[in-house]
């Protein structure tokens, strides 16, 4: 993975400052992320999606980076076919060399749609995931205190391909080892998106183990390029984060349709 995360770099940079643009200030972070994710059944073809990420950054992680909650509704269409909607709300925190946030966290709402589809590929298990976010992102005064003055609307598309390969036998099964990995592209739209078009995207591999078809644990190495949506105030050119670091990721689904 690292081969490709090293000519993925020079490769974006390059792109962006093709167009004769200052070139960019780079922000490298240590990340952390402490995610629970999972899909609890409510019936033959419903369940209810509820997921936390707490997300940290620095050295010794000793700095908040972000937070998010999502809960929503999922439809099961077909073996292969997910369709799936919510809310999430999200709020992001001052970290980094070139910090988009003053003082105060300054927060964010989103409602979302999914399309997520299915393959299996001899051993490999595929997903793509679709992902359409409409966002109100919230920002304080110039100092950074004090309630939330505006709320900006943007448009987010969201493209995931995501991969499972056991490694104890033809499938993964309960008691067992795999590997996983995804990469997943942010792209920018809509009046208000100005040249932040590329959003971001987030790289990631690693091991997991799955204790029964309901619970399993990942831990995933992660590398992220992020954009951010204004210049520096006050090197007044624009930045790119490439952060890397990993993700503890618990799945826990629960079955309401089996309680008594």
């Amino acid at each position: 993975m690292r081969p490709f995360v090293h000519l993925l770099i020079p490769l974006y940079l390059s792109l962006s400052n093709c167009s004769g643009q200052t070139p960019r200030l780079a922000d490298a972070n240590a990340l952390g992320w402490f995610i629970y994710t999972g899909d609890h059944q409510i019936g033959l073809k419903w369940a209810i999606h509820a997921e936390y990420q707490w997300r940290r950054a620095g050295r010794h992680l000793e700095a908040p980076q972000q937070h998010l909650a999502r809960l929503g509704l999922v439809r099961t269409l077909t073996d292969r076919l997910k369709v799936s909607g919510g809310y999430t709300y999200f709020q992001s925190h001052r970290y980094g060399e070139y910090p988009e946030v003053i003082g105060r966290p300054e927060p964010e709402n989103r409602i979302y749609e999914d399309v997520a589809l299915k393959d299996q590929l001899g051993r490999l298990e595929l997903e793509q995931r679709v992902r359409l976010e409409q966002r109100w992102l919230g920002s304080r005064d110039q100092t950074g205190a004090g309630p939330v003055q505006t709320w900006e609307y943007q448009h987010r598309i969201r493209y995931q391909l995501a991969m499972a390969f056991p490694l104890q036998g033809a499938a993964i099964d309960n008691g067992e080892w795999y590997l996983n990995a995804f990469d997943e592209l942010f792209i920018g739209f809509g009046k208000n998106v100005d040249d932040n078009v590329f959003n971001q995207n987030r790289l990631s591999g690693g091991l997991g183990y799955q204790f029964t078809d309901n619970a399993k644990l990942e831990l995933n190495y992660l590398y992220q390029i992020r954009q951010h949506a204004y210049p520096d105030p006050v090197a007044k050119r624009s930045v790119v984060e490439l952060n890397q670091g990993f993700r503890l990721t618990v799945v826990y689904n629960l079955d309401f349709t089996q309680v008594p």
